[in-house]
């Protein structure tokens, strides 16, 4: 009796179908941890258009609408300056794109200081402090000790990070210094890798099965296309001559010469002892295996197909409209839960770098990623307006906003999401020529009273 009852387990068994015993065939389905080497990385990122995607559509769609600065429109035109100077939007999509393909990468924030080993101190970057921003992937940066003290800000990072140069120099780099892009998150830091526990990992990893699978099928399908019409010729006596060399021979050249007058439109000429007869493959439903294995892969990429595939929603009445939002929530997510804190060290030393100073009400959110139509933005617009006259009230004195910020700080609203172009530009021409025209005034005045005089 101890025997039999010597295993007690909570599952579905059936000794019937064998399904959970162990002569099920699923018993030996296990998960072992995933060797992705760099090599393999690279390969399959240069060789293949699934892993190029799944790697780049994000990076690219975090930064494709980048931010909008919150602040006064001369200090955003400087901030917009130094951005550009820096090439800052193109060094995050590089970063980021880099981190998703290896598993980290970083930015170094070059600065006026000498010693790159010392803590960043963002309090002493003044105007044009920013020198330059370098990119540095994980296969460039190797990780220092860990920072065991809990009472540090830097507790379970590493302490320094170490540069190694083309000509064997190895520069040290304070983690203040570097603006850190992860990969796919390691559960573990203890399977990370020897050289990676400061990193995450490639989103390949976790991906590569399903494409590799995909990429099977269409190579299947492909060969599979080219068997699809078989021609069929019964000849007499062939396989009783098939060991003459020159009957084989003359066989070859016999059915090349028929093949090249047949063509497409052609016509075969045989001889009347030969029989000619043509076997089509089906070809049917092929491509909805295809598309499972495309849809399990954009699955595992969390991407939507109809971006992976840049192709129309399938289905009737169809838009694609929730899984692009569902899709878009998801970048927002990675902006403001990875971009924003890994940026903000950057972000300090970019306004004071910009402005000569930090000042506190100046702060930048994500744009949307959503694409509104005409008459989105129409509508919009008129509710902006509608709103900004309730604000103003009908007559003065009734205003709930004083009336100069509320016009401030709509004419920032229109600046910044484009509604009238060329705004800005002529609110300032605007109040030039108001000024041109007191001062005049104000001129004439006094030279008729002098004249009076």
């Amino acid at each position: 009796m101890g025997q039999v009852f010597s295993m007690v387990r909570d599952g579905l068994v059936s000794l019937a179908s064998r399904m959970g015993t162990e002569r099920d065939k699923a018993a030996s389905v296990f998960y072992t941890q995933p060797i992705l080497t760099d090599e393999q990385i690279i390969a399959a990122y240069r060789g293949s258009w699934l892993p190029r995607k799944i790697v780049d559509i994000p990076a690219l769609d975090s930064c494709r609408k980048w931010r909008n600065w919150q602040a006064a429109s001369d200090q955003i035109g400087l901030i917009d300056a130094e951005e550009r100077r820096l090439n800052l939007r193109g060094k995050v999509l590089e970063a980021s794109t880099k981190a998703r393909l290896f598993g980290g990468a970083a930015l170094f924030i070059g600065s006026e200081d000498a010693d790159p080993a010392l803590p960043l101190e963002m309090e002493r970057v003044g105007k044009g402090g920013l020198r330059h921003l370098t990119m540095l992937t994980r296969r460039q940066l190797s990780a220092g000790d860990i920072d065991s003290d809990p009472t540090s800000e830097w507790y379970g990072k590493p302490k320094f990070y170490t540069l190694t140069g083309a000509n064997g120099s190895q520069v040290t780099i304070h983690p203040s210094r570097l603006v850190i892009f992860k990969g796919a998150m390691t559960p573990v830091e203890e399977f990370g890798g020897l050289g990676n526990h400061a990193w995450g990992e490639s989103v390949l990893a976790a991906t590569f099965d399903a494409i590799k699978n995909a990429d099977s099928t269409a190579a299947n399908i492909a060969s599979l296309v080219f068997e699809a019409k078989i021609d069929i010729i019964k000849v007499p006596q062939f396989s009783a001559n098939i060991g003459n060399q020159a009957y084989e021979d003359a066989v070859l050249r016999r059915y090349a010469l028929a093949n090249t007058i047949k063509g497409v439109n052609g016509t075969l000429i045989l001889d009347a002892e030969e029989e000619y007869d043509s076997k089509s493959a089906p070809l049917s439903g092929l491509t909805d295996i295809l598309m499972a294995f495309l849809q399990i892969v954009a699955g595992a990429a969390d991407i939507p197909v109809t971006r992976l595939l840049g192709q129309s929603p399938a289905g009737l009445n169809a838009t694609g409209t929730a899984d692009m939002k569902n899709y878009h929530d998801r970048i927002q997510a990675i902006q403001e839960l990875d971009y924003t804190p890994a940026m903000s060290r950057l972000d300090e030393c970019l306004i004071r770098s910009a402005t000569g100073s930090r000042d506190p009400a100046i702060y930048s959110t994500w744009a949307p990623l959503e694409q509104m139509s005409e008459k989105e933005r129409a509508d919009i617009f008129k509710t902006k307006a509608e709103a900004a006259r309730a604000l103003f009230g009908s007559a003065s004195g009734e205003e709930i906003i004083p009336r100069p910020a509320l016009s401030e700080a709509l004419l920032n609203a229109f600046v910044e999401d484009g509604s009238l172009p060329g705004l800005e530009a002529a609110a300032k021409a605007t109040d030039q020529l108001d000024e041109d025209l007191e001062h005049p005034k104000m001129g004439s005045d006094a030279s008729q009273r002098s004249a009076a005089v």
